[in-house]
């Protein structure tokens, strides 16, 4: 009789649970991050190739929030063969982002053109349409959502279509935490619709009263590479406005 109740207590846990819809729960996840304005955060991005070989660069990181799209603007401090290397990122809810890339050994700027957003960002196993924001709206919600258990954690399972026609996936299925809503892993699926990618974020906490990420680790399943991204200090409500990513930054 007690393990009856138990399981009948597990059923309605588990019903109201998968209640919301995947864009329900898309939107509860894109409000669990929001509220910092403005942030400047130190970076480590450490490359891993497949021989287990590690390169390891440094970035600051800049982001503004904004209502109608997010602007962020990242420079590389080291090494020294690509320090002071920029890319400046503007989002659009309804149009395709624009992206500049700043390469300082031939002073100039470079517009990364949607068709190329698919391509490796700076080596990396990040794409350039990786380190945009990944606003929920950019996205069409297919299926209902699974509650599965991930790592010891309760999270939401479901599918998402990028609205993008340029994107490099025909798919990405999510694992939101059931209960802070807090991304832990997206699974990126290829153009070929075989898997390629799987992005891991850990290491939250709280400035402020504001989830931060802490730290993201991609792996490419096709090529056994894998790219960490480490926020090692991070300021939030930073004071930035919309000067601070305007194109003429790209070269000072």
């Amino acid at each position: 009789m007690l393990s009856l109740k138990i399981l009948l207590a597990s059923t309605i846990i588990a019903s109201s649970l998968t209640a919301l819809t995947n864009l329900e729960i898309a939107q509860k996840a894109d409000k669990a991050t929001d509220g910092f304005k403005s942030s400047i955060s130190k970076t480590q991005m450490i490359l891993i190739n497949a021989s287990g070989q590690k390169s390891v660069r440094d970035l600051l990181m800049k982001t503004l929030e904004g209502k109608n799209g997010d602007k962020t603007i990242s420079t590389f401090l080291s090494p020294s063969d690509i320090k002071g290397t920029k890319i400046l990122g503007w989002e659009h809810i309804d149009k395709d982002d624009d992206q500049w890339l700043y390469l300082p050994a031939l002073k100039r700027v470079k517009r990364i053109a949607s068709k190329n957003k698919s391509g490796s960002f700076m080596g990396s196993e990040f794409s350039y349409e990786d380190i945009g924001n990944q606003n929920y709206k950019k996205y069409i919600y297919e299926g209902k959502p699974e509650v599965v258990v991930l790592d010891g954690i309760e999270c939401y399972k479901g599918i998402r279509i990028p609205r993008d026609k340029n994107s490099g996936y025909t798919a990405q299925i999510s694992f939101v935490d059931t209960k802070d809503f807090l991304i832990r892993r997206v699974e990126y699926y290829d153009r070929k619709k075989e898997l390629l990618k799987t992005a891991v974020f850990s290491e939250y906490k709280k400035i402020d009263g504001v989830w931060r990420m802490g730290k993201i680790k991609m792996t490419n399943h096709q090529n056994d590479k894998s790219t960490i991204l480490i926020y090692k200090e991070d300021k939030i409500k930073a004071g930035l406005s919309d000067k601070d990513f305007n194109k003429r930054e790209l070269k000072k």
